[in-house]
């Protein structure tokens, strides 16, 4: 059995690793994933990537943020210290809602940087990892799981046909930057 478990295809032109990717999908072989130096147009819809739920975890967070300064304004002005200022009832909503539109963007913007942070561990002070250092430069990069029944050959041979620069067989996942 080989070692290898990760085929990396190395692509010049995103046209060439579009159809490296339409090759492997005609032929029910696994692809891992896919980097890019930019954003390419049509490749969540090909993968089969699914819409991201991070606007429903936004939405969360921004009721957090109100729920909380409710609460404190509620409690800070009609129970804890109430007081007669002009007449006026001690909870009069159109004065709290600047603090309550900040805190909930503020609730929101932190609550989503945290959540970026926890979805693609890219924590501070970790060591980034990568498949290859120059998919973040001027390569496409097809990254094939290898441990399954396909011959490494055939993978190979269909990453060349479909204009692959270069094809390596890396025996770790990631390559780090140290």
């Amino acid at each position: 059995m080989s070692k290898t478990k990760i085929i990396l295809g190395c692509f010049d032109d995103p046209d060439d690793m579009m159809q490296g990717i339409t090759n492997l999908q005609k032929n029910s072989i696994p692809i891992y994933d896919v980097y890019t130096p930019m954003p390419i147009h049509g490749i969540e819809a090909k993968m089969g990537v699914k819409d991201s739920r991070l606007g429903y975890a936004a939405f969360c967070f921004g009721c957090l943020g109100l729920t909380v300064i409710t609460s404190i304004v509620y409690y800070t002005l009609v129970g804890d210290w109430p007081q007669n200022i002009g007449g006026k009832p001690s909870f009069a909503m159109p004065d709290f809602i600047p603090f309550m539109f900040e805190w909930t963007i503020l609730f929101t913007a932190f609550g989503m940087t945290f959540t970026f942070f926890a979805a693609t561990h890219l924590f501070p002070g970790r060591a980034p990892r990568v498949m290859d250092l120059r998919a973040t430069d001027d390569r496409f990069i097809i990254a094939v799981d290898a441990k399954g029944n396909i011959p490494h050959d055939d993978i190979t041979n269909l990453l060349k046909d479909a204009g692959a620069v270069e094809v390596k067989h890396n025996e770790r996942k990631y390559v780090s930057y140290e």
